[in-house]
């Protein structure tokens, strides 16, 4: 599991990072998209908004689902925000399943994990699959109301190298 990042002192300001299509940048702390389909940390029907604690990691996040091409033709805009309060910060050390920690299919005891440990904090450290050295910032935007500032959004731009023709 990673090591916790030294920015998590609760008197310093806490950042993380979102990648959303340009078009939904308005709604980046709605959880929509994660109610609809559910995610490694919700179950279906559960409102939660994923993000990252680097702006690296929030990129290789959606490279994982969407690939470089969808990122290269969309407008992607990428979202900063802050959580106000990082001491409300829950932070998981250790999941029931290591196996939850790999890549693959998500199953329903994950979820149910996430769903309980969302519920217990208005914001939610989980280790990311992606990124085994990096940690994603989940939280129920229904319960983290008031507890996050917007601080900027700016538009991906990829270097083409990332998603180059082959030969």
């Amino acid at each position: 599991m990673a090591a916790l990042p030294a920015a998590l002192d609760p008197r310093a300001p806490l950042i993380a990072w979102r990648l959303d299509m340009k078009v939904h940048a308005g709604a980046w702390d709605s959880g929509v998209g994660a109610e609809k389909v559910g995610g490694r940390w919700n179950s279906r029907g559960t409102r939660v908004v994923y993000g990252s604690l680097d702006p690296t990691t929030c990129l290789l996040e959606a490279v994982v689902h969407k690939g470089f091409d969808a990122l290269e033709r969309v407008p992607h805009v990428f979202t900063r925000f802050r959580v106000l309060e990082p001491g409300a910060v829950g932070i998981v050390q250790a999941v029931p399943n290591p196996a939850w920690l790999r890549p693959g299919l998500v199953g329903t005891g994950q979820q149910r994990f996430g769903d309980t440990e969302l519920s217990r904090s208005p914001f939610v450290l989980f280790p990311s699959v992606v990124s085994r050295w990096s940690w994603n910032l989940v939280f129920r935007p229904d319960l983290a109301k008031g507890g996050y500032a917007e601080v900027l959004q700016q538009d991906l731009c990829l270097d083409g190298r990332l998603n180059s023709p082959r030969a």
